[in-house]
């Protein structure tokens, strides 16, 4: 096996918090075990492109409170040519590049088995996505912050809601995952919460909404954005059946990608880098290092990109049970 001298990190997909976490904890971890760390900017199409910078201890000062990722991030259809793979290994070849880290979702992951499948080269990956849609890891990156973003933003709804006796139907994003719908759902003590994952009887919501005491002065649906309906389908569902109701749309949107990570995201990011290091260092490749019962652990990428779709029942049960 080769010895690794030199390994580049990138960030790709979507942005989540915690990402600078992550580049700051490959980028030290290298340099505290005698390693030459690189950057590659805007993600597989930088590594294309030849994007690709020295890192030091110092250009990752200052960053691990900073949402975003310093490195930025982009959608690469060049990646997804064997031309464009095959100028992405000449490019970190000419630097003398052993090895990557990876730090994105499912779609990451996929392009990271490719180049190794037709390159040979080391990688290993860090899960980076609010949606927290990974096999092999508890939590993402990401994850944490942005439904901490959803609680804020629907508490602050609620005060409006309760000062006008309105329904607030509010989407969050997810993609095709319900897990930040379910969680800030619980967290928001919301009357429903719809995701894909589940079958949805909407009339069962209506029942729902019916037989709710007559004296809350507001109610709370969560969907998420993956559902089959959406949120503007059941607002309007809402108001066909409760044309009383004074029923409002909310669409969060990207403000859950962006903001100043959790401590808890801050963390994991931080673990997960310095085990991706060192991984790499023990001669793993191909997989994702993640957070599972607490514990650091490595998850092949074929693995970890199968979609959750079972829910925890119990979470769902909560909803239903809180929400009298």
């Amino acid at each position: 096996m080769k010895t690794i001298k030199n390994i580049a990190v990138l960030t790709s997909g979507g942005d989540a918090p915690g990402m600078n976490a992550g580049i700051r904890a490959v980028v030290r971890t290298g340099i505290y075990n005698n390693l030459n760390v690189f950057g590659v900017r805007r993600g597989y199409d930088g590594l294309v492109k030849g994007e690709i910078v020295p890192m030091d201890a110092k250009s990752v000062a200052n960053i691990i409170q900073r949402g975003g990722t310093i490195l930025k991030t982009a959608r690469s259809e060049e990646f997804k040519t064997y031309e464009g793979r095959k100028q992405a290994y000449e490019n970190i070849k000419k630097l003398g590049i052993d090895a990557l880290i990876v730090i994105g979702g499912d779609g990451t992951f996929t392009g990271a088995s490719k180049f190794i499948e037709e390159f040979d080269v080391p990688i290993l990956g860090m899960p980076g996505t609010i949606d927290n849609d990974l096999a092999g890891t508890d939590f993402t990156i990401g994850y944490d912050t942005a439904i901490n973003t959803v609680v804020d933003a629907v508490d602050k709804i609620r005060d409006t809601a309760e000062s006008h006796d309105r329904v607030f139907v509010i989407e969050v994003m997810g993609r095709d995952s319900g897990l930040i719908a379910l969680r800030s759902g619980i967290s928001t003590g919301a009357e429903a919460v719809l995701i894909p994952e589940l079958n949805v009887d909407y009339d069962a919501i209506m029942k729902r909404l019916d037989k709710s005491r007559k004296n809350k002065s507001s109610r709370i649906i969560i969907v998420a954005e993956g559902d089959k309906e959406g949120g503007e389908v059941v607002a309007d569902k809402i108001k066909e059946n409760f044309p009383h109701y004074d029923v409002r749309l909310s669409i969060l949107g990207h403000i859950q990608r962006g903001g100043r990570p959790s401590c808890m995201d801050r963390v994991l990011a931080s673990r997960l880098g310095v085990a991706s290091v060192e991984g790499l260092l023990e001669g793993r490749r191909g997989e994702m290092a993640g957070l599972i019962c607490g514990q650091v652990q490595f998850t092949p990428f074929n693995k970890a990109i199968k979609h959750i779709d079972k829910i925890n029942e119990n979470l769902t049960r909560i909803v239903e049970i809180l929400s009298l």
